[in-house]
């Protein structure tokens, strides 16, 4: 606690300063004010003196070049008043922007004076907790491990409900959920992620990709590009992108496949559902900092990810639609599942963010139990699309249904605000099972880590803001199922692309002839030669319109998949793209007489 006695004398520093900040920069608007006010005086002044020289008998050259000088008066005395407007707008802007400042500053002072009574609780939970812990050992000689596990922790539930100071509260899910903490013994709580570190692959891969070139982007860069160009066949720089295509982030889902491995291995659904829903959290954790776009794949590309020796999985998408975007995506682990998705991408454009709303189930199987899990994503939006810094948030809610079993697991995405108080990119969940009953809580945040506490005890609580009956859950210790990876080294110059993301382009042998590695002005974009990848993927746009312009004359069935084709789900109801096989049979034989040439 001495350490952080020294750091309000350093924020009350930094808010003098901001504060001392603003009253110069009100004084300085002030003068501009004044400047304002005598410009437009001595401006008026002049044009008066103009106008009563013009009205006297002067010669008729000395008329002309008095009524010349009158007309530059005017001119400037035009510009002069768009000046003086100009500066009052900023006046006007300024001074609002003082206020706002003045209420984030104010806010930010509140902020900080709850985070040092929030330490010091949680110094006083510490200290109670290590007295509990020093006294522990003498209770636990004398008595076994299968009853510390009921007659140890059971009385502390209850004895803790008179210690406010040591005890946590948290709303429950269906109003802000509401737990308490309370150390348990390990063998209380299903098991933890016990891998605790990131398998380690038999090939060695790349670990960083050409450094991303410094080009400026702006409105006249991609402007002048369009020059003499219809509407419709204007392409999009690749400033906007990554030299990824969107089938290579829908796999990026795998980055954490070993939660699915471990899941297989649960002979209990409760637990299993748990690491699903950690999985299903897992795939955002990638994209906290990745603002920039995917290419989008033309139709019938594919990307497959072949892991089978290193991770014991083999996965494929392809581009099955074009209008609207939709990809399909299939996967089969020799470890006990399969993953399959169609996702099709809707995006709302609402001035100051973009909306990017994932459309499609996911689905999960595991083989020696035969759950079924089902899913859907939640909505990406990327802030500041005009001004600013690009940011992206996730928030939304999913619901993952085993329907085998039919229990389920709600997660809720909470969406940032800058003036809440609760932590950024938070996310919480219940699991339960098929009689609606909680048994486990989930929480953390989607760019982190994902914990679980099983819940022994629920109650009902107060009455929240809207009359509504509050749920308290009391918990045991939480325990982590999931922790995102650090970043490589300069990350920050490579796209922040993840480990995985940095090999998924990588070139490799024997993969079809419509693979995104293939693709030429992707792989110029990864070189750093951009000028040549803007050429190249305005010819790859152009040849795929030739084609859908000649399958349209042509009168045929429209475009058909390769390796997926269309199928009923009997869960969803829903009809979409499936894989029909084939695939890595052709691999193996290296027969890829029936691919289209697309690039």
């Amino acid at each position: 606690m001495n350490g952080f006695q020294i750091e309000p004398t350093t924020q009350s520093d930094r808010s003098e300063g901001i504060q001392g900040t603003l009253k110069t920069l009100i004084s300085k608007l002030d003068d501009l004010g004044t400047c304002n006010d005598l410009i437009a005086k001595h401006g008026a002044a002049l044009q008066r003196s103009l106008s009563e020289l013009e009205a006297l008998r002067v010669p008729v050259e000395g008329g002309e070049k008095v009524k010349g000088v009158n007309e530059r008066a005017t001119l400037f005395r035009i510009t002069s008043n768009a000046m003086i407007n100009a500066c009052r707008d900023f006046l006007d802007l300024a001074e609002t922007h003082s206020r706002r400042w003045q209420r984030a500053l104010q806010y930010e002072r509140e902020q900080r004076i709850h985070l040092e009574e929030t330490i010091e609780q949680l110094a006083k939970q510490h200290n109670s907790l290590e007295r509990a812990w020093r006294e522990a050992p003498t209770l636990s000689a004398n008595t076994p491990s299968s009853s510390i596990q009921m007659d140890t922790i059971t009385p502390h539930l209850w004895e803790a409900s008179d210690e406010d100071e040591d005890t946590e509260y948290f709303d429950a899910m269906e109003e802000s959920p509401a737990f308490i903490t309370v150390t348990a013994t390990e063998n209380t709580q299903h098991s933890s992620n016990d891998s605790g570190k990131e398998l380690q692959p038999l090939r060695r891969r790349r670990s960083h990709i050409p450094d991303k070139p410094n080009y400026s982007l702006n409105l006249w860069s991609i402007m002048k590009n369009c020059i003499g160009k219809e509407l419709s066949k204007i392409p999009m720089p690749v400033n906007f992108n990554e030299p990824l295509s969107m089938l290579q982030r829908l796999t990026e889902d795998l980055e954490y496949h070993e939660l699915l491995d471990k899941a297989a291995r649960c002979e209990n659904s409760l637990e299993q559902l748990c690491l699903v829903a950690a999985f299903s959290v897992s795939s955002y954790s990638t994209t906290v900092h990745r603002t920039a776009k995917p290419f989008n794949p033309l139709l019938g590309e594919t990307y497959e990810l072949d892991r089978l020796e290193d991770f014991g999985y083999r996965s494929l998408c392809e581009q099955v639609s074009h209008h609207p975007p939709a990809a399909s995506h299939h996967v089969i682990s020799q470890r006990g599942w399969t993953l399959w998705q169609e996702i099709t991408i809707a995006s709302k454009f609402r001035g100051k963010y973009l909306s990017i709303m994932p459309l499609g189930a996911i689905h999960l199987q595991f083989h020696s139990s035969g759950n079924h899990y089902v899913w859907r994503k939640v909505t990406s939006t990327v802030h500041n699309i005009i001004v600013g810094k690009l940011w992206i948030d996730q928030s939304g809610d999913i619901e993952i249904v085993n329907h085998r079993t039919k229990e389920t697991c709600q997660l809720k995405f909470s969406p940032y605000s800058y003036f809440s108080r609760e932590v950024p990119r938070k996310v919480t969940g219940v699991v339960s099972d098929s009689g609606g009953q909680a048994h486990y809580i989930l929480s953390g945040t989607w760019d982190d880590k994902i914990e679980s506490s099983r819940i022994v005890q629920s109650s009902k609580g107060g009455s929240g803001s809207e009359g509504k009956q509050k749920t308290v859950y009391q918990t045991l210790s939480p325990k982590l199922l999931w922790k995102k990876y650090p970043l490589p080294d300069n990350a920050e110059n490579m796209y922040f692309f993840s480990s995985l993301a940095l090999t998924l382009n990588e070139p490799e042998d024997g993969v079809g002839l419509t693979d995104s590695r293939l693709r030429p002005d992707q792989r110029l974009m990864e070189a750093g030669r951009w000028d040549e990848a803007n050429s190249e993927k305005q010819r790859l746009e152009e040849k795929q319109r030739a084609v859908r312009r000649r399958r349209e004359a042509e009168a045929t069935d429209g475009f058909q998949p390769q390796w997926f084709h269309k199928r009923m789900n009997a869960i969803t109801g829903e009809t979409n793209f499936v894989y029909k096989g084939g695939y890595w049979e052709a691999k193996d034989s290296q027969d890829w007489n029936m691919c289209t040439e697309i690039f």
